[in-house]
C-alpha cells in the first residue's frame, strides 16, 4: 500500500499525518509514478498554514517529484513525448508529491535529466520556473545589470544561472557566509543590511541598475529596489505581495493564472538546460520521507544551505 503526507487540519507540519492510501489506476491522459524523491519548498507548508478559498481538507502535500513510471493510461504520452513503464521522469505542479507513489496528469511529467540525481531533479522546476518568470516579467536583457535579493537561495541560484546564459550582469544580496555561492554562479555578491544601497551602487559602478528581483520579501529589499530602479514595472517580488499592492510593483505567484501558464510553458526548456549541464540544483540534504516535518522545520529556519529533498525508504 502506498503512503502519503496529508494535512487534516490547518496549521504547522507537526500536525500532518503520514497515512496509507490507494493509488488510483491511471486513466487516459494519466500516469502513475513511483516517487524516488520529492522536492521541499516553502509553499508546501505555507499553503496549508491557514484555511484558504478553494482548498478543502484533507490536503495532500507536495508539488514536485522525481521517480519512475509504473503505469500509463491508454494512449497516453507525457509532457516530453512518448514514455514507457520504467522510464525516469520528473513532475511539477502535482498534488500530493510527498508520497511513495501517485497518479497525475501525464502532461505534468517530463523525462528526467540524466545529469541530475533524483533529489536534485525533484527540486528543479518550482524554483527554476519561478526564476524564469522573474527574468521574463522584468524584461531583463543582455548587457543589463540587475539587482537580485536573496541570490543564494533556491530561486536566486536559478536566476543567477539563467541570467548568466543571457549575458545579464547580476548583483546579488546574500549573507557574507554565502558569498561563495553567489560568485560560483556568476553573480556579484553584496551583503544585505544597513548601507545596502551604497554597496549596490559601488558594485554597479557607472552602470545603472535596470531591474530588481525580490526573492526575500523584506522592506529593505523593496525600499532599495524602489530607490535604484526608476520603472516600477521592472521590479518584481515573489514574497512581498502587500508591498507590491501599495507601491505599484509586480508580484507573481504560481497560483496566479498568468504565472501558471508561463511556468508550464517553460518547463521543457529548463529540463533541456539541465540535461545539457547548464542548470544545476545545489542540494543540501535529503531526509527520509517519514521525516517530512523535520525537513520543513529546517527550511523554515531560513538557512538550509541548498535545496532539501524527501526520499521514500526502499
Amino acid at each position: 500500500m502506498a503512503r502519503h503526507w496529508i494535512a487534516t487540519s490547518w496549521g504547522s507540519p507537526d500536525a500532518w499525518q503520514f497515512v496509507e492510501y490507494e493509488v488510483p489506476r491511471p486513466g487516459p491522459g494519466e500516469v502513475t509514478i513511483r516517487v524516488h524523491a520529492a522536492g521541499v519548498n516553502p509553499a508546501d507548508a505555507k499553503h496549508v498554514a491557514a484555511a484558504r478559498p478553494g482548498a478543502e481538507l484533507p490536503v495532500p502535500i507536495g508539488y514536485e517529484i522525481s521517480g519512475e513510471i509504473t503505469a500509463l493510461g491508454p494512449d497516453t504520452r507525457i509532457g516530453s513525448g512518448d514514455a514507457a513503464v520504467g522510464d525516469e521522469v520528473i513532475a511539477f505542479r502535482v498534488r500530493g508529491g510527498y508520497a511513495t507513489e501517485l497518479t497525475i496528469p501525464a502532461e505534468k511529467a517530463f523525462a528526467k535529466p540524466t545529469t541530475l540525481t533524483h533529489p536534485e531533479a525533484a527540486n528543479l522546476l518550482l524554483a527554476g520556473t519561478t526564476a524564469a518568470e522573474m527574468l521574463d516579467v522584468t524584461g531583463a536583457a543582455r548587457g543589463e545589470t540587475i539587482l537580485l535579493h536573496g541570490a543564494s537561495g533556491a530561486v536566486g541560484v536559478s536566476v543567477l544561472q539563467q541570467a548568466a546564459r543571457r549575458g545579464i550582469r547580476v548583483i546579488g544580496t546574500a549573507s557574507v557566509g554565502r558569498f561563495d555561492v553567489v560568485e560560483r554562479f556568476g553573480g556579484i555578491p553584496v551583503a544585505y543590511g544597513p548601507g545596502l544601497i551604497d554597496r549596490v551602487r559601488d558594485a554597479a559602478g557607472t552602470t545603472a541598475v535596470s531591474a530588481a528581483l525580490d526573492a526575500v520579501g523584506t522592506d529593505e529589499a523593496v525600499d532599495v529596489s524602489l530607490r535604484l530602479v526608476t520603472d516600477r514595472g521592472r521590479i518584481v517580488t515573489i514574497a512581498a505581495a502587500g508591498r507590491a499592492k501599495s507601491d505599484g510593483i509586480l508580484a507573481i505567484a504560481g497560483s496566479m493564472p498568468e504565472s501558471a501558464r508561463f511556468r508550464d510553458a517553460v518547463r521543457g526548456e529548463l529540463v533541456a538546460l539541465a540535461q545539457a549541464g547548464e542548470l544545476v540544483v545545489p542540494l543540501a540534504r535529503t531526509f527520509p520521507l517519514e521525516d517530512a516535518p523535520a525537513a520543513l522545520a529546517l527550511l523554515a529556519d531560513g538557512h538550509p544551505g541548498g535545496k532539501l529533498a524527501l526520499a521514500p525508504s526502499a
